[in-house]
C-alpha cells in the first residue's frame, strides 16, 4: 500500500532479493520480541473459553431449576447452603487467520518511530499466534500457512513467512471456510473505499474481522519543513515540496478523514478497528485484539490519535 511519508527511493533491480533477505533477517528477532510481549500479557489472558462439553474445569455456578442433577458438584455444595454446578470448558478449536502487510510501504520508519511498521506488524502477528496457540486455537495465514493447532504455531508461522513470496495488498481469502476470525495488520493507506471494497465481501461471507492499522508517528503529525522530497516506495513516484510545512494542515485533515472513513466502514460491517502507532508499546494493540477475539469489546489504548 502506498506510503505517506519521506522515504528513500529503491532501484527496481534486485528489489525482490533484497526484500527477501531483509525479511529473513528481521523475522527471527521479531519472533523473540513477540514471545517476550506475549509472556507479559498472557497472565491476564484467559483464551476464548466458554461453557460446554470438555474435560477441563472452568467454574462453579449456582444450580438452576431444571438442570440435570448429575451436573451438581455435591462436594462444593456441601460447603455452604447453596447448590453448585461444575461447568467444563468448551474444547472445540476455533480457526483464526492472521495476516500482516509486508509491502514496501511497511518498511518505513521515521526518527519519531521506535521500529518500522513492518517490524511492529510482524511482532503483533507472531505474539497473537503465540498466545492463541497456547489457548488451543488453530492458527493460519492466508496464502502462507494452512491452519495448525500446535504449541509451536508461532515458530512455524515465522518460518513460513521467511519462505513465502513477496506480496502486496490484501491477502487472497478463497481458502478460508466457515465462520472464522480474520486479523489484518497493516498501514491501510489506500483510499478507504478501495479497502472496504475488498473487505466488504469477506464480512458478507460470515468472517469476523479485526483490523489493526499500524502508523508511524510522522505519518500522523507530518513534521516536515522546508524543501522536502517524498518518494512512494511502491511506485517510485516523487513529490518535491518547497515548503513542506504549508502542507501540514491539509495533509492531517486528509489523513484523519481516511482513518475515520475506514473505521466507520469497518464498524458498519460489524468488524473491529484498532489504530496503533509505532511509538507506543506493542502490548497495547495486542491486548485490544485479544479482548475483541475473546468476545469482550473494550476501548483499546492504542496511541493512534492525531
Amino acid at each position: 500500500m502506498a506510503s505517506i511519508g519521506q522515504t528513500v527511493a529503491r532501484t527496481p533491480s534486485g528489489e525482490v532479493l533484497s526484500r527477501a533477505q531483509q525479511r529473513a533477517m528481521l523475522v527471527p528477532d521479531c519472533l523473540v520480541e513477540a514471545r517476550r510481549i506475549a509472556n507479559t500479557v498472557i497472565a491476564g489472558w484467559h483464551g476464548r473459553r466458554k461453557r460446554g462439553i470438555g474435560e477441563n474445569f472452568w467454574q462453579f455456578r449456582p444450580y438452576s431449576q431444571g438442570e440435570s442433577l448429575s451436573r451438581i458438584d455435591w462436594r462444593r455444595s456441601a460447603r455452604d447452603d447453596h447448590t453448585y454446578v461444575r461447568d467444563r470448558e468448551w474444547e472445540a478449536a476455533h480457526t483464526i487467520w492472521l495476516w500482516a502487510d509486508l509491502s514496501p510501504s511497511m518498511m518505513y520508519k521515521s526518527t519519531l518511530g521506535a521500529v518500522s511498521k513492518e517490524s511492529r506488524a510482524l511482532v503483533l502477528m507472531l505474539a497473537l499466534a503465540e498466545i492463541l496457540a497456547r489457548s488451543g486455537e488453530r492458527i493460519g495465514c492466508p496464502g502462507v500457512m494452512e491452519p495448525v493447532s500446535a504449541r509451536n504455531a508461532a515458530e512455524r508461522l515465522a518460518a513460513a513467512i521467511m519462505l513465502s513470496p513477496l506480496a502486496g495488498g490484501l491477502p487472497e481469502t478463497g481458502m478460508i471456510r466457515g465462520a472464522s476470525d480474520l486479523v489484518l495488520i497493516g498501514d491501510f493507506l489506500d483510499p478507504a473505499d478501495k479497502v472496504m471494497g475488498r473487505l466488504g465481501p469477506l464480512a458478507h461471507r460470515g468472517l469476523r474481522g479485526h483490523v489493526v492499522e499500524i502508523a508511524d508517528p510522522a505519518e500522523e503529525v507530518f513534521p516536515y519543513a522546508g524543501r522536502t522530497e517524498f518518494t512512494d516506495p511502491e511506485t517510485g513516484e516523487k513529490l518535491t515540496a518547497g515548503r513542506a510545512e504549508i502542507l501540514r494542515e491539509d495533509y492531517q485533515r486528509a489523513y484523519r478523514a481516511r482513518r475515520d472513513s475506514l473505521g466507520a466502514g469497518l464498524r458498519h460491517l460489524g468488524w473491529t478497528f484498532i489504530p496503533h502507532r509505532t511509538d507506543r508499546p506493542a502490548s497495547e494493540a495486542l491486548v485490544g485484539v485479544h479482548m475483541y477475539l475473546s468476545g469482550m469489546p473494550t476501548r483499546a489504548t492504542h496511541g493512534g490519535q492525531l
